[in-house]
C-alpha cells in the first residue's frame, strides 16, 4: 500500500505529498520486529518510549518513521500530535477496516467479561456462526488458539487480527474490553454493534485516579458507539440494571439500549432462580417469550453473566430456542468456579475472583449450599490497586471458617508486604486466619484440612498456568497444584 492510502483520513495530508509514492509493506511499532519497507509509528509506553528506537528502526529496514515529535533519522518522518491515534486510523485503513465487515461484541465490567464472551461463543456456535474470541484466558479463531498478553490488545494488534479472523471465515467477534484498553484508546477504529456493561465495583485503583474516572473509562465503549441510526447497521447498550452506575452508562450513548437484572424490572431478566451444588436453574423472561434453563453454571452471579449473553445474542437475532440449548449444553469456563476432583468427599473450587466484588459473589454462592467448613486460599497481586488488600482479606474472614491469606503475582513487590496490607485491619478477634506466603504451602494446607463435605476454595488466580515473581513468571497452576495435594493427601 502507498503511503498516500495511509494518510487517506489526515487532515493535512497533503503536507506529504512529496513522500506518496514510497510503498508501504506493513505497519510497525515495536522495532525489533521491523522489516524492509515497514513503516514505524513511535509509539511512548509506560517503560518503554519508541521514539528511543528510531535508529533500530531505520537499521531493520523502516522506511517511514511517524513521531510525536523531531527524531534524528536518514529517512522520511512524520510529526502527529497523537501517535497512538494515527496508528489506529493507519491499522483501519491498512487493514480494510475490518470491523466493519463483520458483527464486533464488546464485554466491559470488573468482573464477569471473560464467562460473557466464553458464553457469547457457544450461542453463536450453535446458532452455526464461525467464531472468534479476543480476551484474558486466549485468543480463539475458530477452534484454533493463541496465546495472548493482554486482555485488550493495542489497535494494530486487533485490527490486523480480525482481518485474520475474516480471512479465516469468522461470522461473529466477541472480545473483552478493559478499562486500559479504552482510557489507552487502544479500541479506536473498531466499530462495535454491541457493547454489554456487566457491573463496576473497586478494581484497578493504581491505574484510575477514582471510582468516577474508571466508570469513565467503561462508559467510553458506548460513547463510541456513536449519534448515527443507520438501518442496515444497527448497534445495541447492554447494560446491567442490577447495578447502581447502570443509569450513567445508559446516559452514556445515543443507541438503542437493552437493560437485563434479576433484582430490578428489566427488559430481560430472571425468576424462579433455584441454586444448587451443580447447576442453577431459572426462567429466562424476555420480549421474545420465555424459556426455562437448567445450567450446569453455579451461582446468581453466572445467571447474570447468562442474562448479559442473552441479552446480546437476542439483540443479533439469535433465537431464544438456541439461546437455551447453547446454555444448557456449556459445563464451565476454564477457572472460573472450576472443580478439582480425585476421589476426595470434600470440594475443592479454583475461581479467578481478584476484586472484593467477585471474592463475595463467590463466597456467598458457596454458603448457599456448604454442608460443613469452608475454607478460602487469597492473596492480592503486586503493583496494583492497594486498597482492596484489606478488603479481600476482610470478605475471606466473613464468609469462610478459616481464610488461608497467601502471595498471588507479587511482581515486583514484596510479598509480605502485600500480604501486610491485607491484614492491616483485621483485630485478634476477627476471625481464624493463617499467613502462608508460599502459595503451594497454602494450598496444601487448605486441602490438608479439609474433611467429609467441606469446601476449599482457591481464588484469585483461575486460568493462570503462572506466578509472576519480579519480572519471571514461572510456571503455577492453581489447579494442578490442588491436584498434587488431594494425591498427597490419599497417600
Amino acid at each position: 500500500m502507498r503511503l498516500k492510502e495511509v494518510l487517506s483520513f489526515h487532515p493535512f495530508a497533503q503536507q506529504f505529498s512529496s513522500l506518496y509514492d514510497i510503498e508501504i509493506n506493513n505497519l510497525k511499532m515495536d522495532s525489533r520486529e521491523i522489516k524492509t519497507g515497514d513503516l514505524f509509528v513511535c509509539i511512548s509506553g509506560f517503560t518503554v518510549d519508541g521514539h528511543d528506537f528510531v535508529v533500530e528502526a531505520e537499521k531493520n529496514g523502516a522506511v517511514v518513521i511517524v513521531a510525536e515529535r523531531d527524531v534524528q533519522a536518514n529517512i522520511p518522518v512524520i510529526v502527529v500530535p497523537d501517535t497512538v491515534r494515527f496508528l489506529a486510523m493507519a491499522a483501519a485503513k491498512f487493514y480494510q477496516f475490518p470491523t466493519n465487515q463483520v458483527p464486533l461484541i464488546g464485554v466491559t465490567g470488573t468482573n464477569g467479561k471473560t464467562t460473557v464472551t466464553y458464553l457469547l461463543e457457544q450461542i453463536f456456535k450453535h446458532y452455526g456462526k464461525k467464531t472468534g474470541v479476543i480476551g484474558t484466558i486466549q485468543l480463539k479463531i475458530g477452534e484454533d488458539f493463541f496465546p495472548i498478553d493482554n486482555t485488550t490488545p493495542d489497535a494494530l494488534f486487533l485490527q490486523n487480527t480480525i482481518r485474520k479472523m475474516i480471512d479465516h471465515g469468522v461470522e461473529q467477534v466477541v472480545m473483552e474490553v478493559s478499562s486500559h484498553a479504552l482510557d489507552q484508546g487502544r479500541v479506536y477504529g473498531c466499530d462495535f454493534n454491541t457493547a454489554i456493561f456487566t457491573n463496576l465495583t473497586q478494581d484497578h485503583l493504581d491505574y484510575h485516579d477514582s471510582m468516577d474516572d474508571y466508570l469513565r473509562a467503561k462508559s467510553l465503549l458506548f460513547a463510541q458507539l456513536g449519534s448515527g441510526y443507520y438501518s442496515n447497521n444497527s448497534k445495541f447498550a447492554v447494560i446491567n440494571q442490577d447495578d447502581s452506575a447502570c443509569h450513567k452508562f445508559i446516559r452514556s450513548t445515543a443507541q438503542k439500549v437493552i437493560t437485563y437484572g434479576i433484582q430490578n424490572n428489566s427488559m430481560i431478566m430472571a425468576k424462579s432462580i433455584s441454586l444448587t451444588q451443580t447447576g442453577t436453574k431459572f426462567l429466562l423472561c424476555t420480549p421474545n417469550g420465555n424459556t426455562e434453563i437448567n445450567s450446569q453454571l453455579i451461582g446468581k452471579f453466572n445467571v447474570s453473566n447468562m442474562l448479559a449473553a442473552s441479552a446480546a445474542a437476542l439483540a443479533n437475532d439469535v433465537p431464544l430456542s438456541i439461546i437455551k440449548k447453547a446454555l444448557e449444553s456449556i459445563k464451565g469456563v476454564s477457572g472460573r468456579f472450576e472443580l478439582v476432583t480425585h476421589k476426595q468427599l470434600f470440594s475443592v473450587i479454583v475461581d479467578y475472583a481478584h476484586t472484593p466484588d467477585s471474592l463475595e459473589n463467590v463466597l456467598t454462592t458457596i454458603l448457599e449450599f456448604a454442608q460443613r467448613k469452608v475454607y478460602v486460599v487469597v492473596g492480592c497481586g503486586g503493583d496494583r490497586d492497594r486498597t482492596k488488600r484489606p478488603l479481600m482479606a476482610q470478605i475471606a474472614l466473613k464468609y469462610a471458617h478459616e481464610a488461608i491469606f497467601t502471595s498471588d503475582n507479587p511482581r515486583t513487590e514484596d510479598p509480605d508486604v502485600i500480604l501486610n496490607d491485607m491484614i492491616s485491619g483485621i483485630s485478634n478477634s476477627e476471625g481464624n486466619y493463617q499467613v502462608i506466603s508460599d502459595r503451594r504451602k497454602a494450598i496444601y494446607h487448605a486441602i490438608n484440612q479439609a474433611t467429609d463435605d467441606d469446601i476449599v476454595i482457591i481464588a484469585g488466580k483461575g486460568h493462570e498456568t503462572y506466578q509472576q515473581i519480579g519480572h519471571i513468571k514461572y510456571h503455577f497452576d492453581d489447579r494442578e497444584v490442588a491436584k498434587e495435594a488431594l494425591l498427597m493427601k490419599e497417600k
